[in-house]
């Protein structure tokens, strides 16, 4: 059914067109997620606790250098990315794209022997490395994975 006025049309609950553009409705808005806060949103929290959470957030995360990515990693990243120049998810697909990250394959989550062994490593693009550190660390929507 179409609009007269608009030009828009749609069924009830699916996509809507207007003026040749495809428009998906919005969800109903939900409370924000900070206790006591009833404000009605669209995403987790409203504006007001927003920065609030992830400042909470930061300081419960230990910086790089106390997670052990200091100058002996900085070096140590260096090198291997000098003798592994291409992204390996990458090539896999059969594009070339360089890397620049070094990935624990296995995630260390502290283990001093697992973040220093190289047959641990991979060498990653920035999207690469970005997918899959959210897919095994809850973020996009994932739950997180469990340890090794």
């Amino acid at each position: 059914m179409r609009d007269r006025l608009s030009g828009a049309r749609g069924t009830a609950g699916g996509p809507f067109v207007v003026f040749g553009v495809s428009f998906m409705p919005w969800s109903p808005p939900k409370p924000c997620a900070h206790p006591g806060c009833g404000a009605l949103v669209h995403s987790r929290y409203c504006a007001a606790h927003q920065r609030a959470e992830r400042a909470a957030s930061d300081a419960r995360r230990p910086s790089a250098r106390e997670r052990g990515y200091g100058s002996k990693w900085e070096r140590a990243r260096a090198e291997f990315l000098a003798c592994n120049p291409w992204c390996v998810r990458c090539k896999e697909a059969g594009r070339q794209v360089q890397a620049s990250h070094v990935d624990h394959i296995t995630p260390h989550r502290g283990d001093d022997r697992l973040f220093w062994s190289r047959s641990n490593w991979q060498a990653l693009c920035r999207p690469c490395h970005s997918s899959k550190t959210a897919a095994e660390d809850g973020g996009f929507g994932h739950r997180r994975r469990p340890a090794p």
